[in-house]
């Protein structure tokens, strides 16, 4: 029956079928058999032609407005997927040479500042630090036995000063007597000399008288003997003068020796107790010396065990149980994941109006939402200047090429889902202009 339906026109749809036929029929031109005249034929307007140009128009308005929107925005906002977020990645390595006794992380696990990555073999540093301590031990021991040694000295200086002193006094005191001595054997000489001159006077007299008679001949003997005694006395008194002179030579020599002794007492006494303190500095020195070591010795053993130096996940884990390790060899990376920020590589055009603390928008790819952020920084150079390989303009033909200049954005803290961006993911960043 619906069938019937379709295929069956009603009234209404004969009668515009009539209408429409009729009006083909006059706009039809008729053909005679001598040439072909051609009128042209008005069609009546429809009405899905209508409804195209309405939706054109639509489409058209749209695309206008489209046009606007983007021009206003691009004039409020700077883009570019040339992003990523970036990061610290630590090289951790030892800072000791050792066998590897243990690897308690593997790639990808999450640490904390100070959790334990490797574990060396502690027995060398065991026994480094061992003689350390002995080292140590007796280095103050020689300081102790060092130490008493600098008033010891001072007070040795003091005596034989004072020794060397009473030496001078002595021997002045012996050389002033000497000199007394020889002062009275001088007068006395001369007191003999007269005497003596007196008995040869009276000798030689007795002698001429003694013949005539006038002297008796014991008279005569008397004055012989007294001259020959005072003559004797002279002699002696002679004899006793030179020999109180040589010991005058004798006392100075010994004036001069004992005041040269003193001088080099005093004089060696300063140097002999900073001689001895020099040593006592020395063995300070050594004790510490010892310490230094001791501590050095510590810190090695310290070393042993392999801490993370910050917060962040495990990565090119390269260490293995057994594995023969020396200070600086890499171990392991660690990336941070508590200090990120995105470097958006503007074009240098974008650059005008771009400054720090300009609000931005970054949508991550990889989670498919959006966060905000400020600019921290705008990079001293281009990223082509910082390449290995720089360009050097002034060789060969010249092309200009738009440069591209990193810019820093940090992140704002405490918003959702920071935990889960990674260094490396690709971004899209938006500066806000106004």
């Amino acid at each position: 029956m619906k069938s019937r339906d379709r295929l069956a026109p009603t009234g209404i749809e004969s009668a515009e079928r009539a209408v429409t036929t009729s009006i083909a029929e006059k706009a039809t031109p008729a053909r005679t058999p001598e040439r072909d005249v051609e009128t042209p034929a008005i069609a009546p307007p429809k009405a899905g032609a209508r409804r195209r140009r309405a939706v054109l128009g639509v489409v058209a308005g749209l695309l206008a407005a489209s046009g606007l929107a983007y021009y206003v925005h691009s004039r409020g906002y700077e883009e570019t997927d040339d992003a990523q977020i970036d990061g610290d990645i630590s090289s951790v390595s030892p800072r000791v040479a050792g066998t590897v006794l243990a690897v308690r992380v593997q790639d990808n696990q999450t640490v904390n500042a100070r959790d334990v990555l490797v574990e060396l073999d502690p027995a060398d540093l065991d026994v480094a630090l061992a003689q350390a301590k002995a080292q140590l031990a007796q280095a103050e021991a020689e300081l102790d036995a060092e130490d008493p040694s600098v008033p010891i000295v001072e007070t040795s200086n003091r005596a034989s000063q004072s020794t060397a002193s009473s030496d001078v006094s002595s021997s002045v005191a012996t050389l002033a007597a000497s000199r007394a001595e020889i002062e009275q054997l001088s007068s006395q000489l001369i007191q003999a000399e007269a005497n003596d001159r007196t008995a040869q006077v009276e000798k030689d007299r007795s002698t001429k008288l003694v013949a005539t008679g006038a002297v008796t001949a014991s008279d005569f003997d008397n004055r012989a003997n007294t001259a020959a005694a005072t003559a004797a006395n002279v002699d002696a008194l002679r004899h006793a003068l030179a020999a109180a002179k040589a010991r005058e030579g004798e006392s100075l020599a010994k004036v001069d020796a004992a005041r040269t002794h003193l001088d080099e007492v005093r004089s060696n006494a300063p140097r002999q107790v900073a001689t001895r303190r020099a040593n006592v500095a020395v063995r300070r020195a050594n004790v510490e010396l010892a310490k230094a070591q001791l501590a050095q010795a510590s810190l090695n053993r310290s070393y042993a065990t392999v801490r993370a130096p910050v917060s962040g996940i495990i990565g090119k884990k390269t260490v293995n149980l057994g594995d023969r390790v020396s200070p600086g060899q890499e171990l392991l990376a660690l990336s941070e994941t508590d200090n990120l920020w995105v470097t958006a590589n503007f074009r240098e055009t974008q650059l005008a109006r771009i400054h720090p603390g300009q609000h931005v928008t970054i949508h991550v790819d990889a989670i498919g939402g959006e966060f905000t952020g400020v600019v921290d920084s705008i990079a001293g150079a281009t990223g082509a200047k910082y390449s290995v390989l720089p360009p050097e303009n002034a060789t060969g033909n010249y092309v200009k090429v738009v440069q591209r200049i990193p810019v820093r954005v940090r992140f704002d803290p405490g918003q959702p889902d920071l935990e889960r961006l990674r260094q490396g993911m690709s971004v899209e960043p938006s500066v806000a202009l106004r």
